[in-house]
């Protein structure tokens, strides 16, 4: 019996009142597929046994460790040639500088939206890597090509780059910066997809998963650091642009060839949209007070939450006010609520937004850490470029001297 008609005589799906789909599990299949919703590339149960897990991970890890030195392989020493070929001065070069890394750190929101809401993670991946490796290839031909380059400098007289000259190299650089971006935010959550939290087993690996995962983050990096800057300044810039994309390229592959092995979690609809859901429908009811049995509140019936691919959050007593969302008044039950979440939201939505409010305070404080640490990859190597940095005969490149950090 195929794997097709084994996953339909285990699990048979059907409607509750809600609309939600339940599956119900056949006692002796209870070791063979997925608890959490998960299903394969064809839209079937997801296996244990031939999905997920570290034999799919490892595929995820390669692909972030290859973009990683893809994009630092850029990145690392990118004031550089913004100086040395683009003839900018230093205050040209590092606004240049913070303003792409500041891109690059804003475009996930755009990833995330679309991989929530629409896309799902792989396929968001799939959209921004390609994206991503274009650009880098941009870069590499506007870095090979002398007529998309301006004039060597003569003593000290250094000509401008055209505006031609200008546009494709920063088209380049900004669709990397949409790219990298983009699949920021889906990467290591599609990682964790591939662990069943339900199993104590898989999700013991999942934290394992995340040591794994920056761990690749920073071997992409040092190699960039080291000896890919070291080519860019000794060798050129076009092969130095070019290895970073022959990588981005095995990225892509490593990441696409086995996709059979993924599991998938269906996209739960836009948080953004969720959070204004809540923040309206508690200020409709402002007028009502919070019930002290808050078993009172809404939320769906089931184990299962209204969200796809997300699990109930159980009801905490902080930011009491935003509970009103999740108030069931006498004009809801005469409107009939289920249907318009703007009036009423559930308790786990509800309790979203809360987390949303304790995460701010994290990250407002790293807001000036991130201020202070984007100088390293411009005004830091800006100094490094007029030190003595020999050791012996050999020159360490300015790029390098990140790696203190």
């Amino acid at each position: 019996m195929n794997e097709a008609r084994e996953a339909s005589r285990l699990f048979l799906l059907e409607e509750d009142a809600g609309g939600d789909r339940e599956g119900l599990l056949l006692p002796h299949g209870a070791d063979l597929y997925t608890s959490d919703g998960s299903i394969d590339v064809k839209g079937r149960p997801a296996s244990k046994h031939t999905t997920g897990d570290w034999r799919a991970c490892f595929f995820i890890l390669g692909h972030e460790c290859f973009e990683r030195l893809a994009y630092y392989g850029i990145a690392k020493n990118l004031i550089t040639y913004l100086k040395v070929k683009l003839h900018l001065s230093n205050l040209e070069a590092a606004r240049h500088v913070n303003t792409w890394q500041g891109t690059c750190y804003l475009t996930p929101l755009i990833g995330a939206i679309l991989a929530d809401s629409h896309w799902g993670k792989y396929w968001t991946i799939a959209v921004f890597s390609s994206v991503y490796f274009i650009g880098l290839a941009i870069l590499t031909l506007s870095a090979s090509i002398p007529a998309l380059q301006p004039p060597s400098c003569l003593r000290t007289a250094c000509p401008e780059a055209s505006l031609l000259q200008y546009g494709i190299f920063f088209v380049g650089l900004y669709m990397i910066a949409l790219g990298t971006g983009g699949i920021k935010p889906c990467v290591s959550s599609f990682g964790a997809d591939q662990f069943d939290d339900s199993d104590p087993a898989e999700r013991a690996k999942k934290g394992s998963f995340f040591n794994w995962f920056y761990f690749c983050i920073n071997i992409g990096a040092f190699i960039s650091a080291t000896i890919i800057v070291w080519i860019q300044d000794n060798t050129g810039w076009g092969i130095g642009f070019a290895i970073p994309t022959i990588f981005m390229a095995l990225a892509i592959s490593f990441f696409f060839g086995p996709t059979n092995m993924y599991r998938f979690q269906k996209p739960g609809g836009s948080p953004l949209t969720r959070v204004c859901q809540v923040v309206i429908a508690a200020f409709r009811k402002w007028h009502i007070d919070v019930p002290h049995d808050m078993s009172l509140l809404y939320e769906v019936d089931g184990q299962a939450s209204a969200i796809e691919g997300s699990r109930k959050l159980g009801h905490t007593n902080e930011f009491e006010f935003l509970d009103r969302a999740a108030m069931i008044s006498s004009a809801d039950l005469r409107s009939e609520p289920s249907t318009d979440p703007w009036k009423l939201c559930t308790v786990t939505q509800v309790e979203e937004l809360k987390i949303l409010i304790r995460m701010f305070p994290i990250w407002a404080t790293t807001i000036i850490f991130g201020a202070v640490f984007a100088q390293i990859s411009s005004m830091f190597i800006e100094q490094g470029m007029v030190l003595d940095k020999s050791i012996g005969s050999f020159n360490i490149p300015p790029a390098s001297l990140s790696l203190n950090f």
